[in-house]
């Protein structure tokens, strides 16, 4: 059965029809991907779920008893609060029933026999069932123990904390629930490249019904089950991943465009026909006059396939051949190092991806490329006729009050983009936006719409050198896709900083990673290549520095008493028993991570809870369980090799 199913509903803004008869349901352990164009209502859909808004029209029905969290986009917080404080928020019915049951339990103690201490005494078998029933007991000990699972140290102050890690106090509020169906919008806003894997890690494990909005394809790659796509109003579901929706589209987009052309065919047929003279309208049959009437009808309600950003770049004169040339420099803020001793020189047409973790200093990196901010140390050399057209990940550069036409075209109907004038309303309309649009303010706009808007107002300038800050957030997948498909083919310089993985694979030509400390290493390839390449390097330079403690061993070891060594050796020998439970520990670890990595194949394939649910269920408390396991073994696996040392 599933836990939760929407039957025909229809969900209006205006005249945009958001959910147009739509069909939504979610089975136990499902996780689900749910993506679709800027402003199609993917949010409201998910708020619908959350019971947060009502449909105009239509049917939901959930399980008895369910149990739904919903973590917005941007969740709010008190930021005086510790982060136990924040967590613990997500408990709070079950913290109220504690404190009610604690008042119903002193007023029995003063109440005498009689009427109103029968109905107290009612009132308090009700609350210990409601208690019982959401484990309410032991509130404290949750709190506690999701917060060491989540790495969160309960007693900093949120407002102390980065974007990621207030996501992370978000994700920590809502499991402490122990829901039923987790609904999360965006949840990589604000995650790192190693906050998003353990934001993978952290789904895939989990047994609870997962819904969620997200444009980030390497995510939905790893985590998604099953994909809905929201178009027009209607939802689309495809089993697997988000690769496997890209074939499943391709393939269905093939087919509706061959049975279009032949309907097509037809209808024309039938409609010469029908303006056929005397003799043809002496041998016209009713039927068929009807069926003409519900062909024409069905071509104006046909969905064609939905346009798409058209997106050109203007193209400035060429730069010269070495943009930038960083040798050896430092900066630092106070006693903290960003950049240490840094050098590389970027050339005409090089595509660079800026890739750490936040805070790591990638925007001062780039700043001093571009010669906006000088390095404590070192020199930085420009190249000549640099145009830069620089895109602002805050989206400082809008003006919220002004109008989307002026912000194109301040005080101008035209807009030259490669030396050919275009009207700012057909621009705009090459970015999806009506005409009926262009006067209205900026403020207006969704996130997404304003991320159009910036690439808009970017590429209307001619530009040698594109810098782009974080210029996927908020953006629908086509849009993406089509960003990466320019940049590939600009003649230009772009340096790029971004947290979407499949977009630094598909656009950067090389990746200037932070390797702590402020330290700085240039890559060649994408994302993928970098950890490759970092991966390789790490593990040689850990087999070398084996070597040399070996060979330090060998020249330098220590010349101690025979005796006194024996004596500690006796000390840490190990029990027989010991011993054999120290040499079974590695296959037991191997075999167990062997078992882990065969259902997580399984669990992301998706296709075990379409066929039995109740053996996807198992699988994902299997997958947890391992956890627990692989833990305790390599523990135990640690201290005895300690001890026997």
């Amino acid at each position: 059965m599933s836990l939760y199913t929407i039957t025909g509903a229809q969900l209006a803004f205006g005249h945009v029809a958001l959910l147009d008869h739509a069909d939504f349901s979610l089975e136990a352990g499902e996780r689900v991907g749910l993506i679709g164009r800027n402003g199609a209502g993917k949010s409201s859909l998910l708020k619908i779920v959350a019971d947060l808004t009502k449909p105009d029209d239509g049917l939901v029905t959930r399980q008895q008893n369910l149990t739904t969290v919903y973590v917005p986009q941007e969740p709010e917080f008190d930021t005086d609060d510790t982060v136990f404080e924040a967590v613990a928020a997500g408990l709070a019915h079950a913290r109220s029933l504690l404190d009610e049951y604690d008042v119903v339990a002193n007023q029995l103690a003063d109440e005498p026999e009689g009427a109103e201490h029968d109905a107290l005494m009612d009132r308090m078998n009700t609350l210990q069932s409601s208690l019982d029933s959401v484990d309410a007991w032991n509130w404290s000990t949750r709190v506690a123990t999701t917060l060491q699972q989540i790495g969160l140290n309960g007693e900093a102050r949120v407002g102390s904390l980065s974007g990621g890690m207030q996501k992370r106090v978000a994700l920590a509020r809502a499991l402490v629930v122990q829901p039923d169906v987790l609904l999360l919008d965006e949840p990589t806003n604000h995650l790192d490249f190693e906050g998003i894997r353990w934001l993978e890690d952290l789904l895939v494990s989990l047994r609870a019904g997962l819904f969620f909005i997200t444009h980030d394809r390497a995510f939905l790659d790893r985590v998604a089950t099953r994909i809905v796509d929201l178009d027009r109003g209607r939802l689309l579901s495809y089993p697997g991943n988000f690769s496997a929706y890209q074939t499943r589209k391709a393939q269905q987009l093939e087919i509706e465009q061959v049975e279009a052309a032949k309907f097509d065919k037809l209808l024309a047929q039938e409609e010469v026909w029908i303006r056929k003279g005397v003799e043809a309208r002496r041998t016209r049959s009713v039927g068929r006059i009807a069926r003409l009437v519900e062909m024409r009808n069905q071509r104006a309600e046909r969905r064609n396939v939905q346009g798409n950003v058209r997106l050109d770049v203007g193209q400035g004169e060429k730069s010269g051949k070495i943009v930038a040339e960083l040798t050896d420099v430092t900066k630092r803020y106070g006693s903290r190092t960003v950049v240490d001793n840094f050098t590389v020189t970027v050339m005409r047409g090089d595509k660079i991806g800026f890739v750490g973790p936040n805070g790591a200093g990638k925007t001062t990196l780039l700043k001093m490329i571009l010669a906006e901010l000088a390095p404590d140390e070192g020199t930085v050399r420009v190249g000549t006729n640099l145009q830069v057209a620089y895109f602002d990940q805050m989206r400082a550069q809008l003006d919220l009050e002004k109008s989307l036409a002026d912000t194109i075209s301040p005080g101008s109907e035209w807009v030259e983009v490669n030396g050919q004038k275009k009207h700012v309303m057909s621009y705009l309309g090459d970015f999806l936006f009506a005409p009926e649009r262009a006067r209205s303010p900026v403020k207006s706009l969704s996130g997404g719409e304003r991320n159009r808007l910036l690439l808009a107002r970017l590429f209307a300038r001619p530009a040698n050198v594109l810098v782009l800050d974080e210029p996927t957030n908020d953006l629908d997948i086509p849009t993406l896709e089509l960003l990466e498909e320019l940049l590939t083919e600009y003649d230009g310089t772009v340096l790029l900083v971004s947290h979407d993985r499949a977009f630094l694979d598909n656009v950067a030509t090389s990746v200037i990673a932070s390797e702590g400390g402020g330290k700085w290493r240039e890559y060649v390839g994408g994302f993928t290549d970098w950890q490759i390449q970092r991966d390789r390097s790490q593990q040689m330079a850990l087999e070398a520095q084996k070597e040399a403690n070996k060979d330090a061993g060998k020249d330098t070891a220590p010349a101690k008493d025979t005796a006194a060594r024996n004596t500690q050796q006796r000390a840490a020998k190990l029990s027989f028993k010991e011993q054999r439970e120290l040499e079974a520990l590695p296959p037991k670890i191997a075999e167990l991570e062997a078992e882990q990595k065969t259902i997580g194949a399984q669990l992301e394939d998706g296709s075990v809870f379409a066929k039995d649910p109740q053996e996807g269920t198992r699988l994902t408390e299997r997958y947890a369980a391992i956890d627990e396991e692989l833990l305790l073994a390599l523990e135990r696996w640690d201290e005895l090799e300690n001890r026997r040392k």
